[in-house]
């Protein structure tokens, strides 16, 4: 079998001129040779694609792939995930994890948070600021927390996205929609533990595979998981496997989410409880980092005795299943 893989390397953005927190969801060289490595290991041909642009100019001069490892985020448009998905679609070429759909919607934070409402998961209380005028249209009892309707990688999310009154969250408000050309997405600020659980599979053949708690270090100067702790996670953030009980609780949560948003392969939700204890749904990522030491997904896994070779082997064996299904909307 012959896989492409598509991907954004951070390192020839950077050299364009884009700073490093704009970069922060694109790939190292280390994450994109670790996956090729592993993918040969594994005993398949590889052809390392790139972004957008590279694929575009591939496919034009014919080539083809059995199937393609997508790992890229996009750079422009609220659709940037979809993009290389939407193309392979067109050239009926298979490709690994979610498709369009899911991963336009699952991009923009207040549309997921309402059809995972609608499916019976509870997450917090939102609004979405548009523009400043719907700043004072915000009804939502102190504290709120506020980040990007659209990033990954917590970009956008600093100490200060926690707001305790009305001037800080025109100020933050303010910034956010400045900074980020999109609109900011303003909720119930939970203050009690956060998890992150990772889902492989598809459909009913869907598990999740570890659960942790992200644990901001009480030394750091952090206070959220945000962009700073991302980076630096080895000096602000302990990682912890959660027990059985709470395992449980989560679990039903993150696979509910997972096969409601009809997600494949893999995913990682996030979630965090409120004052009360109640678990609450935050986001989900449909395309987890896969650096090998870095990323959660990895590390979850990793935790619990699942190899960075098995993993990337069962996500590429869930994409396979697909391979040769003539259905016009595979994997649903």
């Amino acid at each position: 079998m012959k896989i492409g893989l598509t991907y954004d390397l951070r390192d020839d953005y950077l050299k364009e001129g884009f700073t490093e927190e704009e970069t922060l969801e694109m790939d190292s060289v280390t994450t994109v040779e670790a996956l090729a490595d592993t993918i040969i290991s594994l005993g398949y041909e590889v052809e390392k694609i790139g972004n957008i642009k590279s694929l575009i100019k591939l496919i034009a001069n014919g080539a083809r792939w059995d199937l393609v490892f997508n790992i890229a985020e996009g750079v422009y448009g609220m659709g940037r995930e979809s993009q290389i998905p939407a193309i392979l679609d067109a050239y009926q070429i298979p490709y690994t994890f979610s498709d369009t759909v899911v991963l336009a919607v699952s991009i923009q934070k207040a549309l997921t948070k309402r059809i995972v409402s609608d499916i019976g998961v509870v997450t917090s209380p939102f609004v979405s600021v548009k523009s400043i005028d719907d700043i004072s249209k915000v009804k939502l009892p102190f504290p709120l927390f506020a980040k990007p309707i659209a990033e990954g990688t917590s970009r956008g999310i600093s100490n200060k996205s926690i707001i305790n009154n009305k001037t800080e969250l025109k100020e933050v408000c303010l910034e956010l929609l400045h900074k980020f050309n999109q609109p900011v997405l303003v909720e119930h600020y939970l203050p009690g533990r956060e998890f992150t659980v990772g889902v492989l599979g598809t459909g009913i053949n869907s598990k999740v595979i570890s659960a942790m708690e992200i644990i901001v270090k009480p030394h750091s100067d952090v206070e959220v998981y945000g962009f700073e702790a991302k980076e630096n996670c080895e000096d602000f953030i302990e990682y912890r496997l959660v027990d059985s009980n709470l395992l449980e609780s989560l679990s039903k949560m993150a696979l509910t989410v997972h096969k409601g948003l009809n997600c494949r392969d893999a995913s990682r939700i996030d979630v965090k409880e409120d004052e009360y204890g109640e678990l609450h749904f935050l986001e989900i990522n449909p395309l987890a980092g896969l650096h090998p030491t870095h990323s959660d997904l990895p590390i979850m896994c990793s935790m619990v005795g699942v190899s960075y070779l098995e993993l990337i082997n069962r996500i590429i064996e869930s994409a396979s299943e697909r391979i040769n299904k003539r259905s016009v909307y595979p994997g649903l």
